[in-house]
């Protein structure tokens, strides 16, 4: 029987990116925020943050909940943090569901739609493990033109525990067979570092950090790029 090759990739952040959610906060509460010298970008990055931090802490205290729903408690108590002194005078929940969904409408990062399509040239299977929902996720997808099937996600929510604990990657890497090529791809580090951890070959991309701050993470990648459309390239190569 041929070697299966797969390619399990992230979604938000590595192949979508968060300008449609940057420009949703702008639009509703962009100007009441630049009163407090507080830009919609860098509310939009702490909110996210915010919510992950405590989506994670619930998850290995064993309470795990869905991130929208983490992500719609914590709107307020990040305006107060970042300087607001009476959030629920600055915003309504009403504009708080509206800033929120711009995270439903986040769009496919350029090369995205190229890097799926090199790896599928070269018979590799593509999945997408994700945090988020699943209606949600497969939805960037349709709208950027990319055919995932709905089969080929796994949701963290189904398990029940957050990544990056390493229960959150052993269901995707148990579906393969153990002489298949199995590769995890993101543009997080803590998350394919964390994969690697749990057997899967580790491709990194630049394009969300920048700075990958590798002297903190204690693991060795096989693939570091900037663009998706190189990762893609260059897993072939080493898959060779």
């Amino acid at each position: 029987m041929p070697v299966q090759k797969h390619v399990v990739f992230d979604v938000v952040g590595t192949c979508v990116s968060f300008d449609a959610f940057y420009n949703g906060i702008d639009k509703v509460i962009g100007q009441r925020l630049l009163k407090h010298n507080i830009t919609a970008r860098s509310f939009g990055f702490t909110w996210m943050t915010a919510a992950e931090l405590e989506f994670t802490f619930l998850s290995i205290s064993e309470r795990y909940k869905p991130y929208k729903e983490i992500m719609a408690a914590l709107f307020f108590r990040t305006l107060y943090m970042m300087g607001v002194e009476d959030p629920r005078a600055f915003a309504t929940e009403a504009e708080r569901d509206q800033c929120a969904q711009g995270y439903s409408e986040l769009e496919l990062r350029p090369g995205a739609k190229e890097c799926f399509a090199k790896l599928r040239e070269a018979n590799f299977t593509v999945w997408c493990l994700t945090t988020g929902d699943t209606k949600r996720v497969c939805g960037y997808f349709e709208r950027g033109g990319v055919d995932m099937p709905l089969e080929n996600f796994i949701s963290c929510d189904s398990a029940g525990v957050a990544k990056p604990a390493l229960a959150a990657y052993r269901p995707a890497l148990a579906q393969f067979s153990d002489n298949d090529i199995k590769w995890f791809a993101a543009a997080h580090m803590w998350d394919v570092t964390a994969a690697v951890k749990v057997g899967f070959r580790g491709a990194y991309c630049t394009v969300y950090e920048k700075e990958s701050c590798a002297e903190i993470f204690d693991a060795q990648l096989e693939v570091t790029t900037d663009s998706l459309p190189a990762m893609a390239e260059e897993i072939i190569a080493a898959s060779s």
